[in-house]
């Protein structure tokens, strides 16, 4: 059982930023591709980012392309999403996921492992 925790959600202006981290409890973590997701009410969780095992792959809806960045440190078990330039419609529940593989999917359902999500509204 992989466990993590996110942190980093909140309330912010359009066009503001957040730092959402996703800190991971096992020490294998560096080999695991990770994902960032996210779900509004009445909608299905949708793939936001992802970052290979190496971090040299990365990959990000096309809704957020140019304003999220993933990163991961593998020495503090932790993947980041830089989200800038927030639109209220970024509004969500936002989650990372592994299911211990080397490559990141932006399938929701390919996934086994997730954290308890951290609330992100974003006020116009």
């Amino acid at each position: 059982q992989v466990h993590m925790v996110e942190s980093g959600g909140g309330l912010v202006q359009a066009g503001g930023s957040l730092r959402l981290s996703c800190a991971a409890s096992e020490r294998s973590f560096s080999t695991y591709a990770m994902g960032w997701f996210r779900q509004s009410p009445g909608n299905e969780r949708e793939f936001v980012a992802g970052i290979g095992w190496s971090g040299d792959s990365t990959g990000y809806a096309d809704s957020v392309k140019g304003r999220f960045t993933i990163s991961r440190d593998d020495a503090k078990n932790t993947v980041y999403l830089q989200m800038n330039s927030l639109k209220p419609e970024d509004t969500a529940v936002y989650y990372c996921a592994t299911d211990r593989r080397l490559a990141f999917s932006n399938n929701w359902k390919e996934y086994r492992y997730w954290g308890q999500g951290t609330q992100v509204t974003v006020s116009s």
